[in-house]
């Protein structure tokens, strides 16, 4: 019950963690028997018992491939003098689990990373753009511009955030997000939603500082944009 509020693939690791605890425990057990014929051993999926050399053993198919698709099938080896024989038939025909990620999600997948890649660096380089001519033309400081440049350096931060989230994540295709705990991961993630947040307090501090021009003269104070800054960041 503690796993079904998991994702599929991440119930799916768990699970197989488990039963592969499991067998090596009924492995160690077993190394004081008699060493004859095949023995006992964990292929990643299911946990092969002792046979002897002419035995046919079936074993069914794990109840973790339930997670994905309603099966009854089985799986068998042979028990020969070179050893246990591949498993027939393949685990993936005989439990109906598709072993790869079928290549139209892959494609998606990675059009959808290039697609928000793309924007946020062309944002990142026209914002950038943008606070260098607030900040060298001196004609253009004023209290107004001082929060506009702020606005844009929080989204040139969110964008920042993102290319970095994205590199601790997802550098590589092996990577293991279920079980995937370090500080770089946990520091990127945090960083990324503080960029997120302080991006929507300065389109709040923007609103507010609007509503102060229309309300009164009090965005004249210098202690008005202290405590802006303040509530934005």
């Amino acid at each position: 019950m503690a796993l079904s509020s998991l994702h599929p693939e991440c119930e799916y690791i768990f699970q197989l963690e488990k039963e592969e605890l499991h067998c090596l425990q009924y492995i160690a057990a077993q190394d004081n028997r008699s060493q004859e014929g095949c023995r006992p051993f964990w292929d990643a999926v299911v946990c092969w018992p002792h046979a002897v050399i002419g035995d046919t053993v079936h074993r069914g198919c794990p109840a973790v491939f339930s997670l994905f698709r309603n099966n009854t099938g089985s799986v068998s080896r042979n028990c020969t003098s070179g050893g246990w024989s591949m498993p027939f038939p393949p685990y993936h025909i005989a439990c109906s689990v598709d072993d790869d990620i079928p290549e139209t999600e892959e494609s998606y997948f990675a059009t959808v990373k290039l697609i928000y890649t793309i924007g946020y660096s062309i944002s990142l380089v026209v914002l950038a753009v943008a606070v260098l001519i607030l900040l060298l033309l001196r004609r253009l400081r004023c209290a107004r511009n001082f929060i506009h440049i702020q606005l844009f350096i929080t989204f040139i931060l969110k964008s920042v955030s993102v290319f970095i989230k994205d590199a601790s994540l997802f550098s590589s295709d092996d990577t293991n997000h279920c079980t995937l705990s370090t500080f770089t991961c946990k520091a990127s993630v945090v960083f990324c939603h503080y960029c997120v947040m302080a991006n929507f307090f300065w389109l709040l501090v923007e609103a507010l500082y609007l509503n102060s021009l229309l309300l009164s003269s009090f965005y004249h104070s210098r202690r008005c944009l202290w405590c802006f800054s303040l509530l934005g960041w």
